[in-house]
């Protein structure tokens, strides 16, 4: 059957997800990303913004309810015998949310806020209507789209059940928030956080240290505190900025318009925005990969001093300390700055150190190289 010339094709799903939402349901109601212009993004180049017919995404809703129909009903036995080769991840996805208690939905792709108010309060009706136990819906959401949205049907899909966004602030900069095509201004970045606290959702904003190269750092780590601290967010999520070749950032670095930050100028300016952080009572996340240090977490105002010792503890490391653990961390065997002290993990780092030669002329080419990996 089609639905606006579109014919339904099965169940979709998206390809990305926040590091939180990895035990979510994930429910597509868009396609990729209607700005789709930031200069450090190439997720969805190429491809075509579309919003999905209401009654395709029930459709999904409809057939996810009945595998767990038929999960609640064959005591632990799986089948997928019956369902098409290529589609067997759906089943796997959905058994998996089964088996974890099936407590959050995470709603896809980049900014699915920017359907009808109507339509996303009817989508959110019928994931409570079939899940009923669902304790959490959440989605990606671009700060220009929901300063847009009046604050009654913000506080309408609160009632609906939509009890997190999740918004990509990057930097409070709106120097470079124009220069890398963020479309959006710290002042609007503002506005957008503060209607999602008012509507009672919780909120994640995400922090992207590097954006704005050696040249922007500190007025980025400032600006963005700036901002934090008008929003007071739920969750402020780290995200060290990497880069691939293909984005159109990796050639303003080529033509000088800016100059790579290094992950210790990255760590000065993560000092510089923790210091500037005050009158919150946010928790700081490092949940990522691309984050040189995972133990700058914890919950301000309390946790504040914790996360500069630990930043500042890198910083006091001689040179080739610095190294052993960003060849550590960068290759996956480190963490915490603690596994310096782990002779396995410390040997594993100079290994790999000796066998490239890796030095303090090329470490930052080879921590850049190793991080293209987890984008």
């Amino acid at each position: 059957m089609k639905i606006n010339g579109e014919e339904y094709g099965g169940i979709e799903v998206g390809p990305i997800r926040p590091p939180s939402e990895a035990g979510s349901l994930l429910l597509r109601l868009t396609r990729n990303c209607p700005w789709n212009q930031c200069k450090f993004c190439g997720l969805y180049k190429g491809e075509k913004f579309s919003a999905r017919p209401v009654e395709h995404i029930k459709k999904d809703i409809d057939q996810i309810r009945a595998l767990i129909d038929r999960f609640q009903t064959c005591d632990g036995k799986w089948d997928s015998n019956d369902l098409r080769e290529e589609k067997t991840w759906i089943y796997q996805m959905v058994r998996d949310w089964y088996q974890n208690g099936m407590q959050s939905i995470f709603l896809q792709d980049a900014n699915s806020l920017v359907i009808r108010p109507v339509d996303m309060i009817e989508i959110l009706q019928y994931i409570k209507q079939n899940f009923s136990q669902v304790g959490r819906i959440t989605v990606y959401g671009r700060s220009h789209t929901i300063a847009r949205i009046s604050d009654e049907n913000l506080k309408a899909f609160a009632e609906a059940g939509l009890n997190r966004i999740h918004i990509g602030l990057e930097t409070g900069s709106s120097r470079v928030l124009a220069l890398v095509k963020k479309g959006v201004d710290k002042e609007t970045h503002i506005l957008a956080g503060q209607k999602v606290k008012r509507a009672g959702i919780e909120l994640s904003e995400y922090y992207m240290p590097g954006l704005g190269g050696n040249e922007y750092s500190d007025e980025s780590a400032t600006e963005t505190a700036d901002a934090l601290n008008k929003i007071n967010p739920d969750f402020i999520r780290i995200r060290t900025l990497a880069i691939p070749e293909s984005v159109e950032l990796n050639a303003d670095y080529k033509n000088g318009l800016f100059t790579r930050t290094n992950d210790v100028t990255t760590v000065r300016e993560l000092l510089t925005f923790v210091n500037n952080l005050s009158g919150i009572t946010s928790y700081l996340k490092s949940d990522h990969i691309l984050n040189l240090l995972e133990e700058v977490e914890g919950k301000f105002p309390e946790d504040k001093e914790k996360m500069i010792v630990a930043l500042e503890s890198f910083l006091a490391l001689p040179v080739k300390e610095q190294i052993i653990f960003r060849i550590g961390r960068r290759t996956g065997v480190m963490r915490k700055l603690d596994d310096l002290n782990n002779q396995n993990r410390r040997n594993h780092a100079e290994q790999v150190i000796a066998r490239h030669d890796i030095n303090p002329e090329n470490v930052d080419s080879v921590c850049n190289d190793l991080l293209k990996r987890f984008i």
